[in-house]
């Protein structure tokens, strides 16, 4: 007991934008995060975009500095306390000296974190939504089909092509402003098919998830796929201010950049965190970075951002090996394991079909014309086979409108919170064996079961009080078999097992962050079974923990659990802290998750050549 005190003490210290106990609270270098840090050092005359967090009230004060260093401009105000600029690196020193900073980050590029191709038949098969009619065809098992359920897209955008129809487009690469639908990149449009395809073009063996539902699309990727943090934080909070104009129930982030800093002060996981606090269910790819590109050795601690975010639905891949069996499923090299930089929080919350994942094309694309490797076609209708936790987020995505439809025929009052949402994926889910928690959370998705569990559960039910219904078997057949769930939700840094889900707990309410000590029933959710204990922590024959863990440079202090970590410390089989060891830079994206998935993806100019 005294251990996990004393865990839950230097956890809350981290949680803090400061190091009050190890650094000078007026130091500006404690202000800035590790990419700035990093540029300080190697290229101060250079450029960079950044978000910089003032005192409540000193905004505009801040603003009119930066404007009169000569070398610096700024650009949006995404809230009343935080806008972005663009200034010389040398210059951070001025900015972040001010007792007007609070905090300054790099509004980081973000990247698609997409990387043989899956039949529908498998996608909603192995989620257990087909059942055979007598004459051997299929036909979708559940009633529920997302109707009138309203996703928000953030990403390169979505081209309307004949079954992706009911599209709302925000340019936020031209400040936001409504336009007609359109995707110079594709991976939006790939990602759109993933959530709601009515699966027409393909003669129905290319259906999304939830094919009535509706989309909000806000265009924050560019025709490279490449967009600015400041961009998706502005679409976000378009999203949480239009939520009832718009009906935004689902958010989809198939994107991010690498982790700089504590999610406590980094703005994009703050601008999730606010989304799932107004309701909204947040859904997000856990990123490409779960193994060495050459060898596919795995590697833990490569969670993106906002996949960090505590609040959202953080997702690995799964490679079903294009078969409804989940016996042979398998993590891909790519999904990137946990724990989360800097904090340690468990993540991927679950994983999901994201391997050889066939969907819509968007035909005036770059990936269309970049990678006709990755083009297939039924008849003459092209779609494009991509892998990544991109689309494993937009399964998930579609399963979460599924749910949420199903709830709302049932029980029209009142919604599923995003806290219930994400504990009934988690419950109904079936783990992989073979697979730690830090790289499959929960388990992998089980689309019906979820919907089952979400049809027969009353929001509206007293706090301590049976919520079901209906009664619901903990079980579902997939595959000709049938499956346990794995009936246990991933709780900050514990497993709770058992009956959690027959209750409405206070844990499910809004607002309550995901990981907090709160109290489930009559007993503190501290247990005896826990995913790690910050002291050592050995899954298989890797060990992730105490002195091969990495650090910081510039002498920053990093504490893991109750050791502290100087310097750079090299890490064997992890994945993150040396940004260059990645090939990633503060101001490009040379680390594209494309390149790292997509292994299948032959581009243009290689066509003819051999190839591995």
């Amino acid at each position: 007991m005294k251990s996990v005190f004393r865990l839950l003490t230097i956890c809350v210290v981290l949680a803090g934008l400061t190091f009050a106990s190890l650094h000078d609270r007026t130091s500006w270098k404690v202000k800035i995060d590790k990419a700035l840090a990093d540029a300080t050092m190697s290229s101060p005359t250079s450029r960079v975009r950044v978000l910089i967090r003032t005192r409540h009230g000193a905004a505009a004060t801040v603003q009119a500095r930066v404007n009169a260093l000569g070398t610096g401009h700024t650009f949006s105000t995404l809230s009343p306390d935080l806008f972005s600029a663009d200034l010389m690196v040398a210059k951070l020193r001025t900015i972040a000296s001010s007792h007007d900073v609070v905090r300054v980050s790099l509004d980081a590029l973000v990247r698609s974190s997409d990387t043989k191709f899956l039949s529908a038949n498998v996608l909603l098969g192995t989620e257990g939504l087909l059942a055979q009619r007598p004459d051997g065809t299929y036909v979708r098992a559940v009633p529920y089909t997302g109707k009138d359920i309203g996703v928000a897209l953030i990403d390169s955008g979505l081209t309307p092509n004949g079954e992706l129809n009911d599209v709302t487009l925000y340019d936020f690469t031209q400040g936001g402003k409504k336009v007609g639908p359109y995707d110079d990149y594709g991976h939006g449009t790939h990602v759109s098919g993933l959530i709601g395809s009515g699966g027409d073009m393909s003669k129905s063996q290319y259906a999304g998830l939830a094919p009535e539902c509706k989309y909000i699309a806000l265009k924050v990727l560019d025709r490279n796929g490449n967009g600015y943090t400041s961009d998706v934080i502005a679409a976000i909070n378009f999203a949480v201010a239009n939520r009832s104009q718009l009906r935004i129930d689902v958010i989809n982030l198939s994107l991010g950049h690498p982790i700089y800093e504590p999610a406590a002060s980094d703005p994009l996981v703050q601008a999730v965190e606010r989304a799932v606090g107004a309701g909204i269910a947040v859904v997000v790819s856990a990123g490409n970075f779960g193994g060495d590109v050459t060898t596919h050795v795995p590697g833990y601690a490569g969670i993106t951002s906002p996949g960090n975010a505590p609040d959202a639905i953080t997702v690995g891949a799964v490679d079903t090996q294009q078969t409804n069996d989940r016996g042979d499923d398998q993590i891909p090299w790519y999904s990137s394991r946990g724990p989360t930089w800097y904090d340690a929080f468990q993540k991927p919350d679950v994983v999901a079909p994201g391997s050889h994942m066939v969907s819509d094309a968007s035909v005036k694309s770059t990936l269309y014309a970049a990678y006709p490797g990755g083009l297939f076609f039924v008849g003459d209708k092209p779609f494009l086979r991509l892998s990544g936790t991109s689309m494993s987020a937009g399964v998930v995505t579609g399963i979460v409108a599924t749910m949420l439809h199903a709830n709302r025929v049932n029980h029209p009052h009142a919604p599923l919170t995003p806290n219930a949402v994400k504990a009934i994926l988690q419950y109904s889910a079936i783990p992989l064996s073979d697979y730690d928690v830090l790289t499959q959370g929960a388990g992998a998705v089980n689309a019906a079961g979820a919907i089952a569990l979400a049809a027969a559960i009353d929001p509206q039910a007293p706090v301590g009080s049976s919520w079901l219904t209906t009664a619901v078997d903990p079980w579902t057949a997939i595959g000709g078999q049938t499956l346990m769930w794995g009936q246990r939700l991933i709780w900050g840094d514990r497993v709770i097992w058992g009956n959690q889900m027959l209750t409405n707990d206070p844990a499910f309410g809004l607002r309550v962050i995901w990981g907090n000590r709160v109290i489930w029933g009559n007993r503190v959710i501290w247990g005896n079974s826990t995913v790690w204990d910050g002291n050592q922590v050995v899954w298989g024959d890797r060990v992730i923990w105490g002195n091969a863990l990495i650090g910081e440079s510039l002498g920053q202090r990093v504490i893991w659990g109750d050791r502290v970590i100087w310097g750079n410390v090299s890490a064997d089989r992890v994945v993150w802290g040396n940004l260059q060891g990645l090939n990633v830079s503060p101001t490009t994206v040379s680390w594209g998750n494309v390149e790292r998935a997509n292994l299948d993806l032959t581009p243009a100019a290689m066509l003819g050549k051999s190839s591995k």
